[in-house]
């Protein structure tokens, strides 16, 4: 078994991603490229945005701190910590009002 606290590795993300030129980060945390479940630590500065991009399979993201808007067309989910959202599988975009950090669960 092997256990990690969400509220550190978003905290560690946060601190790099305020010193990466792009505004983010990201650290895969379980499975990957070879599983059918990934589940990744994003954080994004305030005011920066992942590009509209397509759902690769059924996908959640949970908020740890912060806020931010999910986007797909014409709809807008706004999630702050502890919010869950299921994410469409449709194009979609994600944009932090605050520093954001969250949870992104991938199943393919």
């Amino acid at each position: 078994m092997d256990k990690k606290s969400l509220t550190a590795v978003a905290r560690q993300q946060l601190k790099l991603a305020a010193t990466a030129s792009s505004g983010r980060s990201s650290s895969t945390i379980y499975g990957g490229h070879a599983h059918s479940l990934r589940q990744t630590v994003i954080a994004l500065t305030a005011g920066q945005t992942l590009a509209e991009h397509e759902n690769p399979g059924e996908a959640t993201l949970v908020v740890i701190s912060g806020v931010l808007v999910l986007i797909s067309g014409a709809n807008e989910w706004k999630g702050s910590a502890g919010d869950l959202i299921v994410i469409p599988n449709a194009r979609h975009s994600v944009k932090a009002i605050d520093d954001v950090a969250f949870l992104l669960t991938v199943a393919k």
